[in-house]
C-alpha cells in the first residue's frame, strides 16, 4: 500500500526592505495519517493489506498491569524511539511523529484473551520507525537510551510483514475487548473462511494517562490466512 505524499505548507518570511520569500516546509511524517493500516472502523471488521513495516521492540510476558517489566520495557521503546527521532533531524534531516505504542500478544489457549487472563499473556511491546533510519542509527540511539532507560538494551530493530488482516477500532477500556474478540474469533473469522496467521496486534491510540478509559480508542488486528 502507498503512502500519501506529505502535505506541504508554506512559510512567508519578511526579510530587510520588506521582500517576502515564500519557503517550502514539509509536515513531519506521521504515520497515522498516512498508513490506512492505521486507521481502523468502528463496530464492523475490516480486511486489509498490512505492509511490511520497521520497529523497535521488546519482548515479555506476563499481566502488563502487574509485571514491572512492562513498564519498563515501555519506557525504553519510548526512549529509544524519541532518541532515534532526534538523530533523524539532526543527522538526516529528516523529522517525524514518533508512532503510537502496539502490542503483539499470544498466549498457548487464545480463549485467554477473551477471558482476559492475563497472566497467561506473552507479549511484545513496540514502536513504528520511519524506512530511512538505518540499523546503524538506531543502535546509536539505543545506546544513547541507555542512560535514561534500565532496559534500552532489551530493545530490537526488527520488520514486521503481517500482510492479509483483520481489524476494528475498539473505543473504551482494555478490559473490554473480549466480546469483540468473541466475535471476531468464533464469528467473523469462520463465516469468511479464515485462521489465524500471525500474533493477536493492538494499536494504542490513546493515552492512559490522559484519557478516561471509555474515551480509549484502541485497533485490535488479527492477521489471517485462508483455512
Amino acid at each position: 500500500m502507498r503512502a500519501r505524499r506529505p502535505h506541504v505548507r508554506r512559510r512567508l518570511r519578511l526579510h530587510v526592505g520588506g521582500a517576502r520569500d515564500a519557503v517550502c516546509m514539509a509536515d513531519k511524517y506521521d504515520v497515522k495519517r498516512e498508513l490506512a493500516c492505521y486507521t481502523a472502523p468502528r463496530g464492523r471488521f475490516e480486511l486489509i493489506e498490512v505492509p511490511e513495516l520497521a520497529y523497535c521492540m521488546v519482548d515479555g510476558h506476563g499481566d502488563p498491569n502487574r509485571a514491572p517489566e512492562y513498564a519498563a520495557a515501555v519506557e525504553a521503546l519510548y526512549a529509544v524511539s524519541y532518541a532515534a527521532k532526534f538523530q533523524s533531524k539532526r543527522e538526516l534531516d529528516r523529522d517525524y511523529v514518533v508512532g503510537p505504542l502496539e502490542g503483539l500478544w499470544s498466549a498457548d489457549d487464545p480463549a485467554t484473551f477473551i477471558t482476559r487472563e492475563k497472566s497467561a499473556w506473552s507479549w511484545t511491546m513496540m514502536i513504528w520507525q520511519p524506512d530511512w533510519l538505518t540499523p546503524e542509527i538506531v543502535a546509536e540511539a539505543i545506546s544513547k537510551a541507555a542512560a535514561k532507560a534500565s532496559a534500552a538494551g532489551l530493545v530490537r530493530f526488527e520488520r514486521l510483514a503481517e500482510g492479509r488482516s483483520v481489524q476494528t477500532l475498539h473505543l473504551g477500556s482494555y478490559d473490554d475487548e473480549g466480546p469483540t474478540l468473541a466475535r471476531l474469533h468464533d464469528e467473523f473469522m469462520p463465516e469468511q473462511g479464515l485462521r489465524f496467521n500471525g500474533r493477536h496486534h493492538e494499536v494504542y491510540l490513546g493515552d492512559p494517562r490522559r484519557t478516561v478509559p471509555e474515551k480509549l480508542k484502541t485497533i485490535l488486528r488479527q492477521p489471517v490466512a485462508p483455512a
